[in-house]
């Protein structure tokens, strides 16, 4: 049974600056939660073929991982692939709203054996860990805007 998601909000800002914040991993730490640390392969914004390391905390696992950037439409998409805590496909898709920006991150995934008894569990904790990523996301961008 997959873990699949998509939460979204509308950010009061124009796509280009949402893009221009979201997909530069520098600003993770600002946004994401769960993560303690986010070091890129390089600087600048995700293109396809970027990695990024990260130290996160999940349901009580303090955990590395890195993400490799699989798709990208400059201003509009990323696509990642992450390992763990189990293979996942995340999206960040961008599009434009009449009140700014619709911000939907994408996440489907197939637990391991170790949380496959889990995924019900897994679902409400991704979807909710997504929600509140993409609330401090709108948060951040509309009180700096």
């Amino acid at each position: 049974m997959p873990v699949e998601v998509s939460p979204q909000v509308v950010v009061r800002r124009a796509r280009a600056e949402v893009a221009e914040y979201m997909f530069d991993p520098a600003h993770d730490l600002e946004w994401t939660g769960g993560i303690t640390a986010s070091r890129p392969a390089q600087p600048g914004a995700l293109r396809t073929g970027a990695q990024v390391e990260r130290t996160a905390k999940f349901l009580g696992r303090s955990f590395t991982y890195r993400y490799v950037v699989t798709a990208d439409e400059p201003g509009r998409m990323v696509e990642l692939a992450v390992e763990r805590p189990f293979p996942m496909t995340i999206r960040y898709e961008l599009a434009d709203h009449p009140d700014g920006t619709l911000v939907t991150i994408h996440a489907t995934g197939e637990p391991g054996w170790f949380f496959r008894w889990a995924t019900p569990l897994l679902r409400r904790r991704v979807h909710g860990s997504i929600s509140a990523d993409l609330e401090r996301l709108r948060a951040r961008l509309e009180r700096d805007g």
